[in-house]
Order: structure tokens, then C-alpha cells, then sequence
């Protein structure tokens, strides 16, 4: 039989047992209801230790023209800054806040564009840690910084920022639009492409998530998670730096010793549709905003277009079978119900045939074609043209205008431009048709979007057709008639005034009444809106060109502003009259380890422009490359063997000249205005690499057109 054996336990172990007990309770009661716990904040350290969420900002895509130019693009913005609080100074040989208050401000002033005694007021400030000097020293750049840090003042500082800039200025400012910087740091598009393209050029922000302690330090050895962010998605446009600067000039001309109330210029691929350059009054600085208006006049602002539209009636009725070149009839006047029509003289020029009638720019021949033509045939027909709603260009706050004639008498008149609407982008549209067999092509002004990092194009834009109206036959038939209007030797020629010597030109005038807000129509000899819609060379349409004005006061600058972009365009373009030897082009071959003088007689020989760089006696460098052609008299750079680098002549060179050039130097130009380059004496200067050099640009051509005779200021009623 088995013993029983019993284990008997300490009264005093149990009581040590639960005295432990009882005190791991105790002590979890205390953490539980106690608000600290050996003086830490438990409540507060959980709170304080949290997950964070830190947003990585993608960055905003760039827009470049069709060169590669840039046109708008992020850059580091910057606060100037002064630290006041003299406890900030540990080491008194290298003092961390203003010491010197007045000499800082003197120092200052001249820099930020602030007045000493601002900038004194605001070091003055009391019991504060920092003060900002603004406004001059807010949203500076990195060169202004630069100097800044270069004056070593002590207690000055710069708080960096992003923002969006335009190296350009007012140039192209309504088709760009503008971005504007928001309170949380995010660059938001409001106008222009800005706005239209804001997803793309935006892109996606990132994160970075990790756990914080107290401090708002990561704490070690723990995980994170980063979701990288995309960046926005670069543009190129079809604009053409060089033909929108001739653009910007033309409007120019226009605001010279006149006053208007609106104006508009476009130069466009007559065969593509793409928008070359593109300007208009009144225009504004997107880096400072000073806006006058917020729409575009290319494609917001809707008028009468007056008689460029009898250009596309009277290719209605070439089309319809309702045209007799030869056919005449009488001029001045015509009955319409119990209206009477009357030519823009008055009086008319006798009997006379239709073509005649286009020359002179008759309203009796326009209305005589409508009525055989009908009201729905001629509706339909300016339907097809894209009259009556929107081209879909890549442009905010396009409108529609309206070609809503019913009456007889409202069809006489949409047949030479009045009782209807239109935007300039129509205008252009529906000319398109005349440059290509008849087929009406979309314009567009985005080439193409760009992923910055993988190169894929996401989007591109080219040729598109959106439909036929007109043979052949018909539109060489308007070709004939808009060539007379400009370029027939005789008064009755209605386009005179925009004939240039350059190139031969095509095109229609209009000058439209300007419909009242109280009914009818503006009085007063400046009350119209002038207009010329044109393309060249003649026997093959590369050019479009539309201008339009209103209410100017000067009315030969119009004609003066239009023949100056017409030879200025066909002139960069080689679209002008020129000796068959001028225009030879050559391949160029390897010239390098080549003799330099060997090579230099060689290519002048073929009529080109040698721009030696270095007194070397071998070629180590050429621009443009092996394989490249080159036309007459365009420049050949060679960089030789020599390290003593002077600069040669520069005046008149254009800006991808100049490009060049500072590349193979070694140099940077700074630029002001645009064109082509003047007044900056560089030849047989030593060349410092690395450098910086000022240039002044300005239109080329501009000579001419500053000494034509302004003895003409005839008004040009519905030329």
C-alpha cells in the first residue's frame, strides 16, 4: 500500500507570492488610471509617437515650342530672410543673426529693389525670432540669391520654394496661360494650355509613410513605405520660336502710334494645320499676371468677319456649278425686299464681271451669289467649313460663334461677313481648304506629350482632315481670284496694300461694321473690325497668315504690319524670290584632323558662312555634322586645335546661331528681347569659359518697315 506524501508550503513564500501579486496590480492600476508615469505623458508620447505621411510632389512638366525651346518650366523660388533673435549668435567671430542693421539694408536695396528705409523698418521689428523682406525679396531667382550670398551678410537666409516661369515673358502669353502657386505649395494651371494640359503637366504626388517619435524624427530600425511620384508629363507645341517672334512684332506694329481695342495675328502651316505663331493685343506677362482680360482673342473673342468671308461664298458658288467668270452685271446697288444693298463705295464700278466683283470686293456680286445659291446651300456649305461651333483645338474657352441666317435679306448679308460670327481659329480652319484641294484640315497647336522619364509619346497631333468641300478645279479657281485681289495692277484690286516684293501672295481683305449692343451697327470712322486673310507663295500655299483688328485708329498699319510678317516669315522659311545659285545646297563631309585654311576656302567656295573657333591649324569640331545639308550663306562652325579663343562679330546672327556658338565656346548668353542679335561689340574678345554675356535680339527685318512712307492714311474700307 502506497504512502501518501504531503508537501506543506511556507506561510511566508504564499505571503510573498501575494504581496507581488498585489503590487503587479497595483502598479497596473496606476498605469491605467495615473495620467503620467514616471513623469512621461503616456498619453501624450502614444499620440506623439504616430504614423506620418509625408507627400513627395511630383514635379510640373515643361512646355517647349517645336525647337525645343522652353517656353514654361518649374524653377527654385526664393524668400529672402533676416533672423532678428540675438540668441541665434553662439560665437561672436561668426554671428547667425543681423548685427549691422543699417548696412544690411544699404546693402540690400539696390539688390531686392527696396528702399533702405523698408527694409530698415522691417529688421526694426521687435519680438520677433525672423522677419521676411518682402516684397522685393520674395520669388527671387537663383542668380538674384547668388548675389546676395556673395555680400556674406550675417543673419541672412532663404527659404527655397518652387514656381512656375516663363523665360519669355508676354510672349505667347494667352496660348500658355499661366500657372499659379497655391497656399499648400501645389503649382495649379489657370489659363491657357496650362489649364487645358494642368493633368498632365501636374502628374501624381508620392509619399513616404513611417512611423515618428515625439521629435518628428523616424524612429530607427523601423519600416517605411515610399510610393514614388510621377511626374508630370512634358508638351511640345508646333509654335516656331522664330515666326511667333515676327508675330509678336507685327503686333507691335500695330499698337505704333495708333490706338485699337483688340488685335490678333496667326502664321499657320497651310498643309498640316499646325499653328506656326500666334499673338494678339492685348497680352500680359504670366510671371506678374497684369491681365486686362482673361480670354484668348484667337479663339474667345467672336465678331463679324466682314468680306474675307465672301472668299468661301464665292467658293460655294464655284462649286455649285453657279459661277460664270465671264458673266457681268452691274455694281452699286441692289434690291433685297425692302432693303437695298449698297458695294463698300457707294457708288460701285459700273457693269462689270464677277471675277471683278472679288477684286473690288463687291457686296452686289456676293449677294447676287446667294441668291442662287439659296440659304441652305450656303449654310450647309459654311457648316462644313466649321463655321457655327468649335474647331477642338487644345485651347480653353473656345467659342462658337453663329451663322444662324434664315431671312433673304440675312442671307445677302452672310455672304460678304455681316449678321454672323466668327473667331479667328475658324477663319484659319476654313481657309485650309483653299490650300488643300479642298479639304478643310483641324488646326492644332500641341505636337506631341511626352513622359520625361520613358520618352513615350502619349499623345501626338498631326494632319487631320475633317472633310471635304470644294474639286480641285474650284479652289485653283479662288486661288486665281484671291491673287488678283492683291496682286492685280489696277485701283479696282481691293488687296493692294498687303502686296509684298518678297513673295508673291494671295489673299482677301475685310472690314466689318461692329454690331451694337442697342441693335444695329457702331458709327464713327474707326468703328470696324479689319481683317486680312492670305496665304503664300501663290503657286503652292505653304503660308497661311490672318490678321485681325478692331477699332484702330491708323488704319495703313494693318496693310504695314501684315506685309512686314509676310517677309519676314517667307524670308526665314526661304519662301522668297532669290537667284537660283543662292539657294544650292551642299552635303557636308568630315572635316576633322582637316587643314583649316584648306577647308575654310572649300566651304566659302559653296557660297557658306566659316566661323572659325580657336587659332588652331586642324579641325577638331564641326557644327553642323558630317552628313548635315546646308543651304547658301547658312554658317559652318569649325573649332580647331588652338586654345586662344576670340570672339568673332555676332551682330545679326539669329538665336540658334548664337546657341550654337556658346555651346562650342564654352560660354553662356543671356538674352533680351528676341530675334536676331544687336549691339553687343564682342569681336576679337577674349573668350573666358564659363562666362556669362549679355544679348540684345531684335526682329531682323525691322529697318525696312521702320522707313516706309506713312504718307498713305486712307481708310481702308472694306479692302
Amino acid at each position: 500500500m502506497k504512502k501518501t506524501r504531503t508537501v506543506r508550503i511556507s506561510k511566508y513564500f504564499l505571503m510573498v507570492v501575494v504581496f507581488l501579486f498585489g503590487l503587479i496590480i497595483f502598479k497596473l492600476s496606476y498605469v491605467v488610471l495615473s495620467p503620467k508615469v514616471d513623469g512621461i505623458d503616456l498619453k501624450a508620447f502614444a499620440s506623439n509617437r504616430n504614423t506620418v505621411k509625408e507627400k513627395i510632389v511630383a514635379s510640373r512638366g515643361t512646355i517647349y515650342d517645336s525647337l525645343g525651346d522652353v517656353l514654361a518650366v518649374n524653377v527654385n523660388s526664393y524668400t529672402v530672410i533676416a533672423y532678428l533673435e540675438e540668441d541665434r549668435t553662439t560665437d561672436k567671430n561668426n554671428p547667425q543673426h543681423v548685427v549691422d542693421k543699417e548696412s544690411t539694408a544699404k546693402a540690400l536695396s539696390p539688390i531686392i529693389n527696396m528702399t533702405e528705409e523698408r527694409i530698415l523698418e522691417l529688421l526694426n521689428t521687435e519680438n520677433v525670432y525672423q522677419v521676411e523682406l518682402g516684397p522685393g525679396g520674395r520669388g527671387i531667382t537663383e542668380l538674384v540669391k547668388e548675389n546676395i550670398e556673395k555680400l556674406n551678410l550675417p543673419g541672412i537666409d532663404f527659404i527655397k520654394s518652387v514656381k512656375r516661369y516663363y523665360p519669355n515673358r508676354n510672349f505667347l502669353s494667352y496660348t500658355l496661360g499661366y500657372a499659379k502657386t497655391m497656399d499648400d505649395g501645389t503649382i495649379v494651371g489657370e489659363m491657357g494650355l496650362e489649364k487645358e494640359f494642368n493633368k498632365d503637366l501636374t502628374g501624381v504626388d508620392g509619399s513616404r509613410t513611417y512611423e515618428s517619435d515625439i521629435y518628428g524624427y523616424k524612429i530607427a530600425n523601423t519600416n517605411e513605405e515610399i510610393v514614388e511620384a510621377v511626374n508630370g508629363k512634358n508638351i511640345y507645341l508646333t509654335i516656331d520660336t522664330n515666326i511667333q517672334m515676327f508675330t509678336e512684332q507685327a503686333i507691335k506694329t500695330l499698337e505704333g502710334a495708333s490706338s485699337l481695342e483688340w488685335a490678333t495675328i496667326s502664321v499657320v502651316d497651310a498643309k498640316t494645320g499646325a499653328i506656326l505663331g500666334v499673338s494678339s493685343n492685348p497680352s500680359f506677362d504670366p510671371n506678374v499676371k497684369d491681365l486686362t482680360s482673361y480670354y484668348d482673342p484667337f479663339v474667345s473673342y467672336t465678331y463679324e468677319p466682314g468680306s474675307t468671308m465672301k472668299t468661301f461664298s464665292f467658293m460655294a458658288a464655284i462649286e455649285s456649278g453657279l459661277y460664270d467668270e465671264k458673266e457681268t452685271y452691274m455694281s452699286g446697288t441692289i434690291k433685297v425686299g425692302e432693303y437695298t444693298i449698297k458695294d463698300w463705295n457707294k457708288y460701285g464700278w459700273g457693269e462689270m464681271t464677277f471675277d471683278k466683283g472679288f477684286y473690288a470686293s463687291s457686296n452686289v456680286a456676293a449677294t447676287l451669289l446667294s441668291q442662287r445659291l439659296g440659304r441652305d446651300k450656303l449654310k450647309d456649305f459654311y457648316k462644313k467649313l466649321g463655321f457655327g461651333k468649335k474647331t477642338g483645338i487644345s485651347l480653353p474657352n473656345e467659342q462658337t460663334g453663329k451663322i444662324d441666317f434664315n431671312y433673304e435679306i440675312e442671307v445677302a448679308n452672310a455672304s460678304f461677313g455681316q449678321g454672323m460670327s466668327v473667331t479667328p481659329i475658324q477663319m484659319v480652319q476654313a481657309f485650309t481648304s483653299v490650300t488643300n484641294n479642298g479639304e478643310v484640315l483641324k488646326p492644332y497647336i500641341v505636337k506631341k506629350v511626352v513622359d520625361p522619364v520613358t520618352n513615350k509619346v502619349i499623345l501626338e497631333n498631326n494632319r487631320t482632315v475633317i472633310g471635304k468641300v470644294a474639286s480641285i478645279a474650284t479652289t485653283e479657281k479662288v486661288i486665281d481670284l484671291l491673287d488678283g485681289v492683291v496682286n492685280l495692277d489696277s485701283e479696282g484690286s481691293s488687296g493692294y496694300k498687303y502686296k509684298t516684293d518678297k513673295v508673291r501672295t494671295i489673299g482677301k481683305t475685310g472690314t466689318a461694321e461692329i454690331a451694337s449692343e442697342n441693335g444695329g451697327y457702331l458709327t464713327g470712322s474707326i468703328n470696324y473690325v479689319r481683317s486680312f486673310l492670305g496665304a503664300f507663295p501663290y503657286d503652292d500655299p505653304q503660308i497661311i497668315v490672318y490678321m485681325a483688328v478692331s477699332k484702330i485708329t491708323d488704319t495703313t498699319l494693318p496693310g504695314k504690319a501684315t506685309r512686314q510678317l509676310i517677309d519676314d516669315v517667307s524670308t526665314y522659311l526661304g519662301i522668297v524670290k532669290q537667284n537660283k545659285n543662292e539657294y544650292s545646297n551642299f552635303k557636308l563631309t568630315s572635316y576633322i584632323n582637316q587643314d583649316v585654311i584648306k577647308t575654310t576656302e572649300e566651304l566659302k567656295s559653296k557660297n557658306l558662312d566659316v566661323v572659325i573657333i580657336g587659332d588652331g591649324s586642324r579641325i577638331i569640331n564641326q557644327y553642323p555634322k558630317s552628313n548635315s545639308i546646308v543651304n547658301a550663306n547658312e554658317k559652318v562652325f569649325l573649332v580647331t586645335n588652338g586654345t586662344n579663343y576670340k570672339y568673332t562679330n555676332i551682330e545679326n546672327w539669329s538665336r540658334s546661331e548664337l546657341d550654337i556658338y556658346s555651346k562650342l565656346l564654352g560660354v553662356e548668353f543671356n538674352y533680351t528681347g528676341y530675334g536676331y542679335s544687336y549691339g553687343t561689340d564682342l569681336k576679337n574678345r577674349d573668350v573666358v569659359k564659363g562666362e556669362t554675356i549679355d544679348i540684345n535680339l531684335k526682329v531682323k527685318y525691322l529697318e525696312k518697315e521702320e522707313k516706309e512712307s506713312n504718307t498713305d492714311k486712307t481708310t481702308e474700307n472694306d479692302t
